[in-house]
């Protein structure tokens, strides 16, 4: 799990996936509007400090274009991700295209990676700057590529069962593996309610 962030679902990289609401359904709502957005949620989850939010908000204004295809880039890999750990969850093959986009991701990821000794051993060092407009992206795919090369964290995620299609992908810490929802207090009570007034209508 990623400690050292501040997330909902302890994986850094499962929050990202969770930046659109009813991600499932046909009517998807998504919460990365502007480049703007992406950094607030980086500051928020602890990615970014505030001095390192701020700046990148002023620099963005300087180069709105590279913004902008940073946000379109952080969108892509947001949706691959999504997509392969939605298929897992669900046991269904991964998309070859969702792959080949976090592996491009990956690969930019090492380019931006150096070697440093530490406690008297390795470790792998982002060489990015909070002043990259992209650098916000890193901790994200380091993440996520921590989480799917972890068979034991990735059997824990699932998918929120909503048939409303909420999508929410959350890391189940039951000891059976058996949560089905985002929330009981939310979609689980729902789906309660609509088995409620489904049975009355079948024994009226």
């Amino acid at each position: 799990m990623d400690t050292k962030y501040t997330t909902q679902t302890g994986w850094l990289s499962l929050d990202f996936a969770n930046t659109v609401g009813w991600h499932a359904s046909d009517h998807p709502e998504d919460k990365l509007r502007g480049y703007a957005d992406l950094v607030g949620w980086a500051e928020k989850t602890g990615v970014l400090t505030a001095d390192g939010a701020a700046s990148l908000t002023q620099r963005s204004a300087k180069a709105p274009a590279e913004a902008e295809k940073t946000l379109k880039r952080a969108k892509k890999i947001r949706e691959a991700l999504y997509g392969i750990l939605t298929a897992k969850a669900h046991g269904k093959d991964v998309p070859a295209s969702d792959l080949a986009a976090v592996n491009r991701a990956a690969a930019d990821l090492h380019a931006r990676s150096r070697l440093v000794t530490k406690d008297g051993g390795f470790a792998w060092e982002l060489d990015a700057g909070e002043d990259e407009l992209d650098g916000l992206l890193w901790p994200v795919v380091r993440s996520a590529l921590d989480l799917l090369t972890s068979p034991e964290a990735l059997e824990r995620v699932g998918q929120c069962a909503d048939e409303g299609g909420c999508g929410w992908l959350f890391w189940d810490t039951s000891r059976n593996k058996s949560r089905r929802w985002c929330d009981m207090g939310d979609c689980g009570n729902r789906a309660k309610v609509r088995r409620y007034y489904s049975k009355k209508k079948r024994q009226a």
